[in-house]
């Protein structure tokens, strides 16, 4: 009976830190949603005040309207989506090679490859920057595209180690039909790869999606801004109205929880099976 009351309160205490844990993580969204309702004055009230009276549903009208809500929506979609099929592709294909294909200097390859991920993206900002301005790239979507077609060190290896929990039997078995390496790839890994391809495709869409930085750097037109580049604009016209900045924010933030939730569950077991076996 001593040893079950232990382990009631063990889980007692584990449920508890993980509910706090879980409320401060929550809080600053339950923040944003509840000044996104309220008027133009009490939004700094002491005691806050978290649930509005009444709601003003009209500043999410306002945010839409505040800037090209639409049009830099369509030009995030169009650079996301195309990032997240050049992510897909590029860096499976290079995981197949490093997982499944045997070719001298195949391990020390593998292994400069993961020390790229210790290069800081600011030592490469200013060459690339020249080389896409070399390349006549600078206010075109390029320099945000085409990157990711050439794949990236953290998602090769995201996926070279779930590759490697696929039974080489299938391969060879592959092979014996006459089944050719890239034939092998696409068919054969690839569908059995949906879980590594979803968190790959989360983690791009979270990363592009919320890229500030890439299209401040190259796009100088505003009808090519992207949503990032329209909240800064409109923060720098309305500083002052946070009900509307946060309104236009949860509008921003909501595509990125839903794909989330959408596809936790493939996302989850992407994540768990890629670190099985080394």
């Amino acid at each position: 009976m001593a040893l079950k009351s232990d382990t009631i309160l063990h889980r007692i205490v584990v449920y508890a830190l993980l509910l706090l844990g879980s409320a401060a993580f929550i809080l600053p969204l339950v923040w944003l949603l509840s000044t996104s309702l309220k008027g133009d004055t009490g939004l700094f009230e002491i005691p806050p005040k978290w649930v509005p009276d009444p709601f003003h549903w009209d500043n999410y009208k306002k945010a839409v309207h505040s800037f090209p809500f639409l049009r830099y929506t369509w030009n995030t979609v169009l650079i996301t989506v195309l990032c997240m099929i050049g992510s897909m592709l590029s860096s499976s294909f290079v995981a197949y090679a490093f997982a499944r294909l045997r070719w001298p200097g195949r391990d020390a390859w593998f292994v400069v490859m993961l020390a790229t991920m210790m290069l800081p993206g600011q030592v490469t900002m200013i060459p690339l920057f020249i080389l896409f301005k070399e390349l006549g790239w600078i206010n075109t979507y390029l320099p945000l595209i085409v990157p990711f077609f050439f794949g990236s060190a953290f998602y090769i290896f995201l996926m070279r180690q779930f590759f490697m929990t696929i039974p080489k039997e299938l391969s060879e078995a592959a092979k014996i039909d006459g089944c050719t390496e890239l034939y092998t790839w696409w068919r054969i890994f690839m569908p059995l790869s949906k879980p590594a391809l979803a968190t790959l495709g989360i983690f791009t869409f979270t990363l592009v999606w919320n890229d500030f930085q890439g299209p401040l750097i190259y796009l100088n037109d505003t009808n090519k801004f992207t949503l990032m580049l329209g909240l800064r604009s409109f923060q720098q016209q309305y500083g002052t109205r946070w009900n509307v900045m946060m309104a236009a924010s949860l509008l921003v933030m909501l595509p990125t929880l839903a794909l989330f939730f959408s596809f936790q569950r493939y996302f989850i077991e992407g994540v768990t099976l890629t670190g099985v076996k080394g």
